[in-house]
């Protein structure tokens, strides 16, 4: 084998990339960047282009159900039919309006109670032990190994009128006939602090064990009493770990379906059971994927003004 062979085969694959995208006249932090720009634009811009094209067609009986936005005639003339119905439809609709409010409610409230509960559990891993921590935290993506309609159909089992709930506490003599839990309100509430507390506890340990004790230390020494200094020490400093966990519990929880169907009742109503019923009981597409965008609309407020407060506290820590 000549000497410039065995240099080829000594090459790594990777320098045969570099080479092909200097050729291309694409740097290494362009195709850094290419790569989740490809991903992002197919597995999401593209679908939900998808959606508003389907939501801005018109209703028809056939498979699929809506009629095509684009029509050539025979004199090779190109038709974009744009129908706004479905929008007015939901706009005009007062079902669509509470089903949009009773969501950001519920969502808000459980990521409010998520987050009460997760702070402490997060403050205590970050500060204790450090051989300790990877058991803790284990402990916390533990519920992560089983399946998720599992853990749904689990917390059926403990609010029903004869679950472990009820039964113990007639077997310890305090009520009498069992509490109405199940196919309530409070019940999704369970579920979905339970369900997404995981995704509250991460980031807020993340930023927590990186917390200089110091600065406790030295706010005790100025007199300051624990809840003050909790206040204006340790909060200020895990408000990037309190935004992130905020829209990771807010974001999916405002579109969840199982846990309202499973565990709440009729009159616990969410948009995820409105698109649900629009696109398998009335095979109303149209109306079912503008119920999509213009859910995908009210999250993009939170979501801007939680990311403008995480981009306040990075710059005033820098």
């Amino acid at each position: 084998m000549s000497a410039d062979r065995f240099d080829t085969a000594r090459r790594s694959p990777w320098t045969f990339i570099r080479n092909g995208l200097a050729r291309l006249g694409i740097s290494g932090r362009t195709a850094v960047i290419l790569a989740p720009t490809l991903w992002l634009t197919l597995f999401f811009l593209v679908p939900l282009l998808v959606v508003f094209k389907i939501a801005l067609s018109t209703f028809a009986l056939g498979q699929p159900p809506y009629a095509p936005m684009f029509s050539w005639s025979g004199s090779g003339t190109l038709s974009i039919q744009l129908d706004f119905s479905n929008f007015l439809f939901i706009l005009s609709d007062s079902l669509y309006a509470n089903a949009y409010i009773n969501s950001v409610r519920i969502a808000g409230i459980s990521t409010l109670v998520a987050l009460v509960i997760a702070f402490p559990m997060a403050w205590f891993i970050a500060r204790s032990d450090e051989k300790h921590r990877h058991i803790w935290l284990m402990l916390v993506i533990l519920p992560f190994w089983t399946s998720f309609l599992l853990r749904v159909y689990a917390w059926m089992g403990f609010l029903g009128r004869n679950g472990i709930i009820n039964n113990a506490l007639i077997s310890l003599g305090i009520i009498d006939e069992p509490i109405l839990m199940l196919q309530t309100e409070g019940a999704v509430f369970i579920g979905i602090v339970y369900t997404y507390l995981p995704f509250m506890v991460l980031p807020l340990y993340t930023t927590l064990v990186k917390l200089d004790q110091s600065l406790i230390e030295a706010s005790a020494d100025l007199g300051a009493r624990p809840f003050m200094t909790f206040l204006t020490v340790i909060v200020p400093l895990a408000m990037p770990g309190i935004i992130a966990g905020s829209m990771l519990v807010f974001i999916p929880a405002i579109g969840e379906f199982v846990i309202p169907s499973l565990l709440g009742g009729a009159d616990t109503l969410m948009i995820g059971r409105v698109m649900w019923d629009e696109f398998f009981a009335n095979r109303d597409w149209t109306v079912a994927s503008a119920v999509a965008i213009v859910m995908l609309v009210i999250l993009v407020v939170p979501i801007m003004l939680l990311n403008r407060a995480q981009d306040t506290v990075v710059e005033s820590e820098q």
